[in-house]
């Protein structure tokens, strides 16, 4: 897609011809947001816009007989570079020296996250004892704030609002770390699982709200004990762009102290991006 196009929303094939990449195309423009050919990825067939067709410029009348030609023009647009260049002379003179701008709002700092090595295709997390897949460009590495339900936490994420009512952007995340000591596994994976789900509905999300449990399931990762808790969040709350959110824990025994906890969440803004719950947790290794 490329200036104005009718292709229905989608993945298609990268317009910056990156291999094996799709791009999402929202029906009226590109996302920031690529990910890898896969799994739960539906690419469309590509489609070119028509170029433009430009009017034909409107033809200048030849000067009459005897006369020369018209330059009122000319002064016009002069006589308004002047003025401009000298009310931009007076405030570039009467300018403070301060860097600091008091008259207007300050921009809010872009996201601190460093973008990820090129050809980095895995996030090996050592301290929880996992890797998965990177899910490409767009996701950038995870520095933001420490959470309670980990030790550590590494990972990747991708801004989808960039402030909220608390002042904060609002972010799709894929990350992990060891289980926090405030959750005690020995009562098991799955009933620990809902501890930890009832505490990332307390910290991260907009209140009240809502939950719709999708996935509550025992499995294996990489011939690992491991429970799943998918669930989908919606609520009403002014301000957030978003009004639900579908997230998913993943709990692993990795044969450590802490068992290791992984924690994707997708804004309903972005529900293109549900895919890669399946993609990553298919693609867990177990170190």
């Amino acid at each position: 897609m490329t200036g104005t196009s009718s292709a229905p929303p989608g993945w298609y094939p990268d317009p910056d011809g990156v291999p094996g990449m799709v791009r999402w195309w929202n029906g009226g423009g590109w996302s920031d947001v690529t990910t890898p050919v896969g799994p739960g990825v539906a690419v469309q067939a590509p489609a070119t816009a028509p170029a433009p067709v430009p009017e034909p410029a409107a033809p200048t009348p030849p000067p009459g007989p005897g006369r020369p030609p018209r330059r009122t023009g000319w002064v016009v647009g002069l006589s308004v570079l002047g003025l401009v260049l000298v009310v931009l002379i007076g405030f570039l003179v009467g300018r403070p020296s301060s860097s600091v701008d008091d008259t207007g709002p300050t921009a809010l700092p872009p996201p601190s996250g460093s973008a990820f090595p090129p050809g980095t295709l895995r996030i090996v997390d050592e301290a929880a004892g996992i890797a998965y897949p990177y899910l490409g460009q767009g996701w950038l590495e995870y520095d933001l704030q420490d959470v309670a339900e980990t030790t550590s936490v590494a990972g990747q994420y991708t801004v989808t609002q960039e402030v909220t009512p608390d002042g904060g952007p609002f972010i799709a995340q894929c990350t992990s770390g060891p289980l926090s000591p405030l959750f005690d596994p020995a009562g098991g994976l799955q009933s620990t699982l809902a501890q930890v789900a009832d505490s990332v509905r307390l910290n991260y999300y907009p209140g009240p709200n809502e939950r719709e449990v999708l996935r509550d399931e025992a499995r294996t990762v990489d011939g690992a004990p491991a429970h799943l808790l998918e669930f989908d969040l919606s609520w009403d709350v002014r301000g957030y762009e978003a009004t639900g959110e579908r997230a998913a824990l993943l709990l692993v025994d990795v044969g450590r102290p802490a068992p290791a906890l992984l924690y994707l969440s997708v804004p309903n803004t972005h529900a293109e991006l549900y895919g890669v719950i399946d993609r990553v947790i298919d693609g867990i290794d177990v170190l």
